[in-house]
This record gives structure tokens, sequence and C-alpha cells, in this order.
């Protein structure tokens, strides 16, 4: 099996920052490509930023600039850095990754998202 787990969601002030953490752990063969999608209350799951094995990042308009990706390997972890909040980043965020495990192949995965509140 394996499992994402998010962590540094939190309430926080227009201007602030937070930093997200997500990592896959269990029979894991290889990361590929993982990535940060948001949820605000009432629309849809989308994309706000991805990262590949070799590093390659694609990021949504609306938070170039100002958000960040990275991964460590060797922790199979993501980050997201996320600076000049606005209220309208408000979303519950969720780490995604496409991971090949032993024996069974690749997958997509979920985690189970993290509360990001921006007061104005």
């Amino acid at each position: 099996q394996v499992q994402l787990v998010e962590s540094g969601g939190g309430l926080v002030q227009a201007g602030g920052s937070l930093r997200l953490s997500c990592t896959a752990s269990g029979s894991i063969s290889s990361i590929n490509a993982m990535g940060w999608y948001g949820q605000a209350p009432g629309k849809q799951r989308e994309l706000v930023a991805t990262i590949t094995s070799s590093a390659g990042t694609k990021y949504a308009d609306s938070v170039k600039g100002r958000f960040t990706i990275s991964r460590d390997n060797a922790k199979n972890t993501v980050y997201l850095q996320m600076n000049s909040l606005k209220p309208e980043d408000t979303a519950v965020y969720y780490c995604n990754a496409d991971i090949t495990r032993r024996l069974f192949g690749a997958s997509n995965y979920w985690g189970q998202g993290t509360q990001v509140t921006v007061s104005s």
C-alpha cells in the first residue's frame, strides 16, 4: 500500500506564508511526477503546481511568482512554499503523485488534504 501524508496547512493573514509538505510511504519503487492541487469551497479541484522527477516545474498562472514547488527524492517528499498569500488562495490543498510500486506497477495517488485559510 502507498500513503501520501500532508502537513503544514493552517490559518494565516493575507501577505503571510505557509509551507506544505507531503511524504509518500509504502512499497515504493519510484516516484515520477508529484504535485499540489487546490479545491476551494464549491469549486472543482485545480492544479496549483507540479514537479517532475527531474525537477521540471509547472504552475497555475494565479500562483506564479508567489508559490514554489520542490521535492526531496531521498525523503519521497514534495513541498509547496506559499508566499504573499491572498484570501483567494483559501482551499483544501491535496498532494498528488504518480508512484510505481514494486510488483504492482504505476498508479496515481492522492493525499487526504490539508486546509489553508487566508484571512483578509
